[in-house]
């Protein structure tokens, strides 16, 4: 006779804790099986973590088996918790978001008479190879990175998952790699019963490469399979939404317990790979020699009041015309921070080292990081002069100047992150056609390798003036990218205010070696990451009133714990909510977790809203 049990259920809520439910009899569950029941008025999917002998009195039956067999084993949702409790998500809002969607065995393309009991399982690394530590994840640099890692992927019989940022690069990814084998992909833009015969494909053994998005990180992969996330550095592997924890940190985690080969890309790596592989804890893969730019930095302290070009900007554009090139010319839409027309010197909180924030209606400054405010500076702190000013050469002004300066050129400007819709196509068609194109960081993306014959940045110092401290990191990826996509024999055009800043000397050297030095030695000194973590804490509530109060009763809390540094609330969001930081160990996520354990439980709207973000990688502004 069957024992009766119970299946522990957890679903996509903001909820630390399952619901449990009485199994009916004669049914097979197994944990990681997807299983509807009901909760609160409406039946609702979730993942079963757990099954255990109990009669059950007084629960409510499971209605239902979404499917056949489990979708994830036992060690991915060990792994799932791992990262609900590092991102402070709810174990089954990080299960829905990295799941294939739930779909009917007809529509998944399973036998409609297909038993539970008989479903396969999921292939799990066997006790030998776990003992096995996973091999040192390689770092893929420089021209060629993806060229190698395609040649890795196809040389071998291992099966292999791809992550990619976005969906374009998915299916860019899938056709390269469908020349070595067959490919499933799990990402966004194919429709459900796709993405989840794909994933029961990878987990049955019946192909051997996948790719997916962030979504697919959990993918089945048996030992010995290689887990390759491209363009670690992007801010798109950490987006909105739970699990609020970078794909890297995912990827590298899981190939540590399942053994798996780490397998990353970059042209310049993030801040925290570069220090992982300076202490030996990854590998760097060098790439193959590639020609460079001619890499110019033009000091512009004290011009460029009415036009954007420098003469020599202008020159190569000129002589880049003459030869049949194109030209990109890049520009910010950031001026919220503060600096010296004189000088060049950025305006930096005194105890953060980061650009403050300026306040145009205020007349004030404040730091984002530990919220000191004061009131706008008459004088320069380098200088001493007493031109201070968040000027700057937005993108429609330095086109009308290009127009000006070259009549018979054809012209086109590109703002992808300020237009939608058919405006934003139309830019994009009339930037395709240009000889100069004029737009934000952006419209790199419209240009391939060795595509340009120049490329000039009118005014990045906009860019280092952010109230950010990964904003030198952001700027030097940027200006990397930039030279990446310069023909032999062209030239990348750099006017700055700070000519001789260190992510000017690394691009111009063509060297990774100096700017992380620097950025490191920074970063140690001020206890920023990857030295120390940090966390961002956003209140919002219906009265300012409530919202100061909660802050505060939050900061306490906080405060309590000597293992955090707390910073002040500041305003956020204009006005809207209030933010603050802290600073932690590695235990962060769990010195959170414990200090705010009171406010994490469901609460009413009225009494505000709490939101957590470990890690950021975006500063919120």
């Amino acid at each position: 006779m069957t024992k009766p049990e119970v299946a522990d259920v957890s679903f996509d809520a903001p909820l630390d804790h399952p619901f449990s439910y009485r199994v009916p009899a004669g049914w097979i569950v197994i944990p990681g099986q997807r299983a509807a029941a009901p909760l609160g008025r409406a039946e609702r999917v979730g993942v079963v973590l757990a099954v255990r002998e109990d009669a059950g009195a007084g629960l409510k039956p499971l209605t239902r088996l979404v499917e056949p067999a489990p979708v994830v084993d036992a060690g991915t949702l060990e792994l799932a918790r791992w990262i609900s409790e590092q991102s402070l998500s709810s174990l089954g809002s990080t299960l829905a978001a990295l799941m294939p969607p739930f779909v009917s065995e007809r529509e998944a393309g399973f036998d409609r008479g297909w038993p539970v009991r008989d479903a396969p399982r999921l292939r799990t690394p066997s006790a030998s190879a776990r003992d096995n530590l996973a091999a040192t994840p390689e770092v893929f640099i420089g021209a060629g990175r993806e060229r190698k890692l395609l040649e890795r992927l196809a040389g071998e019989s291992a099966p292999a998952l791809v992550i990619v940022p976005d969906v374009e690069a998915a299916a860019r990814w899938a056709q390269r790699l469908e020349k070595a084998a067959p490919v499933v992909r799990l990402d966004s833009a194919m429709d459900d019963a796709t993405r989840a015969h794909g994933w029961a494909a990878l987990a049955a053994g019946d192909v051997r490469l996948a790719v997916g998005t962030r979504s697919a990180l959990l993918a089945p992969l048996p030992a010995g399979a290689i887990l390759a996330l491209v363009d670690e550095h992007e801010p798109t592997h950490k987006p909105p939404g739970p699990p609020r924890l970078h794909s890297r940190d995912i990827v590298l985690e899981r190939a540590r317990r399942g053994t798996l080969h780490a397998a990353l890309t970059c042209a310049t790596p993030s801040v925290e790979t570069w220090w992982r592989a300076d202490s030996g804890h990854a590998r760097l893969v060098a790439g193959e020699p590639a020609p460079w730019p001619s890499v110019h930095i033009a000091d512009t302290r004290g011009i460029l009041r009415v036009e954007p070009l420098t003469p020599m900007l202008a020159r190569v554009v000129r002589e880049a015309l003459a030869a049949g090139r194109r030209a990109l010319l890049i520009v910010s839409r950031l001026t919220s921070a503060l600096a010296c027309d004189e000088c060049g010197a950025v305006v930096r909180c005194a105890r953060c080292d980061v650009a403050v924030a300026y306040a145009r209606a205020a007349r004030s400054v404040s730091c984002r990081v530990c919220g000191t405010g004061t009131p706008m500076p008459d004088t320069c702190p380098g200088c001493h002069g007493r031109r201070l000013s968040p000027f700057g050469w937005g993108a429609e002004r330095v086109e009308h100047a290009v127009r000006r300066r070259f009549p018979k050129a054809r012209v086109a400007r590109y703002d992808p992150d300020a237009t939608r819709g058919a405006r934003a196509e139309r830019q994009r068609a009339d930037a395709a056609a240009a000889e100069i194109v004029v737009g934000t960081r952006g419209a790199l993306r419209l240009f391939g390798p060795a595509s340009l014959g120049v490329v000039g940045f009118v005014s990045p110092d906009q860019l280092l003036r952010l109230p950010d401290f990964r904003a030198s990191e952001r700027l030097f990826a940027l200006l990397w990218a930039a030279g990446e996509r310069v023909a032999s024999g062209g030239a990348l055009i750099v006017q700055s205010q700070t000519p001789e800043h260190y992510a000017f000397e690394s691009v111009a050297r063509h060297d990774l070696v100096p700017f992380y030095r620097h950025e490191l030695k920074f970063r140690g000194e001020l206890g920023y990451p990857p030295f120390r973590r940090l966390a961002i804490i956003t209140v919002s509530a219906p009265s300012p009133e409530r919202m100061q109060d909660t802050a505060d009763t939050i900061a306490a809390a906080l405060t309590a714990s000597r293992a955090l540094t707390v910073y002040a609330a500041q305003s956020a969001r204009r006005g809207r909510a209030l933010r603050i930081v802290v600073k932690g160990h590695g235990d962060l996520a769990s010195q959170l977790a414990s200090a705010l354990a009171d406010f994490r439980r469901p609460r009413p709207k009225s009494r505000g809203i709490i939101d957590i973000e470990v890690d950021p990688v975006e500063w919120p502004s």
